[in-house]
């Protein structure tokens, strides 16, 4: 198989619940894959948007936002749900570096992981239903792709909070400069595509974001982890639907 396809293939099956078949997984497939998740992004997305042209006009605008939330955590497998869950949990309930990083490691969801994935999914139910129907899908593409490109960045200048296991270990600083430079061209040009001149603004949106989310977990766990990974994710998303209500 050719190497580039194996590792859009490594994204796809590593960012959705899509029944693509599997490929074998090799030391640093996916920090090699990693260049594709705006990729991924874009892919779910065009099925929002698809969702969105078909339920418009139809039903009520509460109730496209709804199922097109529902479809987002269903084709993600709920995956960075789960990161801003344990992240929330570890940093709120976390004293100590060794602490944050053994709340996140366990599976079971704590009081500050239930209220931000609640206030996750209640404020992206929201900003969905309000979001202006002239730029609904421009700000869903760019959104998605935005979202799943703050991997790269922070997997660039971060090192693994935990060196011996976990998706942090696996991907960050093993993604090259070409892949970021790549992936952030990639992004850019879909955000101008989907925006055009007033993409600047959730570009500059993520940019802060992932900015700021990566000296927040240098400054408490030295590093990053995959839950991390989620948590930034999932606060971006957000952030681009909330520049889409004020801009509309």
């Amino acid at each position: 198989m050719i190497p580039l396809f194996r590792d859009m293939i490594v994204a796809l099956r590593f960012m959705t619940r899509l029944p693509f078949p599997g490929v074998s997984h090799t030391s640093g497939s996916l920090s090699r894959a990693a260049v594709f998740f705006p990729v991924m992004g874009l892919l779910v997305a065009a099925g929002a948007v698809g969702l969105n042209t078909i339920l418009s006009g139809h039903v009520d605008r509460d109730l496209v936002a709804l199922v097109i939330l529902v479809y987002l955590v269903v084709i993600t497998g709920g995956l960075h749900e789960d990161g801003l869950a344990d992240a929330a949990d570890g940093f709120g309930a976390g004293w100590s570096k060794e602490q944050i990083l053994a709340i996140m490691r366990d599976s079971r969801i704590g009081s500050y992981g239930a209220i931000a994935l609640t206030l996750s999914l209640l404020a992206r139910y929201v900003l969905l239903s309000k979001l202006p129907t002239h730029n609904f899908s421009g700000y869903l593409i760019a959104s998605h792709v935005l979202c799943r490109w703050t991997t790269l960045p922070l997997s660039f200048f971060l090192r693994p909070a935990r060196a011996e296991d976990g998706q942090g270990a696996q991907v960050a600083q093993r993604i090259s400069a070409a892949a970021l430079t790549l992936g952030t061209l990639f992004t850019l040009a879909v955000c101008y595509w989907a925006l055009h001149k007033s993409g600047w603004i959730p570009v500059v949106t993520a940019v802060s974001i992932t900015l700021l989310s990566g000296l927040y977990y240098r400054s408490q766990i030295g590093g990053v982890t995959g839950d991390c990974y989620g948590a930034t994710n999932q606060l971006t998303e957000i952030a681009v639907y909330f520049c889409g209500v004020l801009g509309g």
